[in-house]
């Protein structure tokens, strides 16, 4: 009788952290929680992402990230955000094409 109950316990454990870790993997790690209306060179932006408000962060936004690996947070609907995707997108091809060499591919992660 011990050793089944020795096994519910296990069982029971193994259960409990299966669901803790789905929970906290379905948790975002950052989120923009305001957008800036200021400008950024777009020289200096090397990547991007879009976060989608209802998938873990309150609102809509496109991350920006600079050579110095900093992040900023904009509109996602700004007219000037989706040309300097527009630039990021282009960077990003002609590094690849050229082997990530240096100047302009400072900092561009390959993929």
């Amino acid at each position: 009788m011990t050793s089944l109950g020795g096994a519910k316990l296990f069982f029971c454990i193994l259960f409990v952290t299966y669901c803790c870790t789905v929970t906290f993997s379905q948790i975002p790690s950052d989120c923009c929680l305001e957008v800036g209306n200021n400008f950024i060179n777009k020289q200096n932006v090397v990547d991007y992402f879009h976060q989608i408000s209802g998938h873990g962060c309150a609102i809509d936004a496109t991350i920006l990230v600079n050579r110095q690996d900093r992040k900023f947070c904009f509109p996602s609907d700004q007219p000037w955000v989706h040309e300097v995707v527009k630039h990021v997108v282009a960077l990003k091809k002609h590094c690849k094409r050229h082997g990530y060499k240096p100047p302009p591919c400072k900092k561009v992660k390959q993929k």
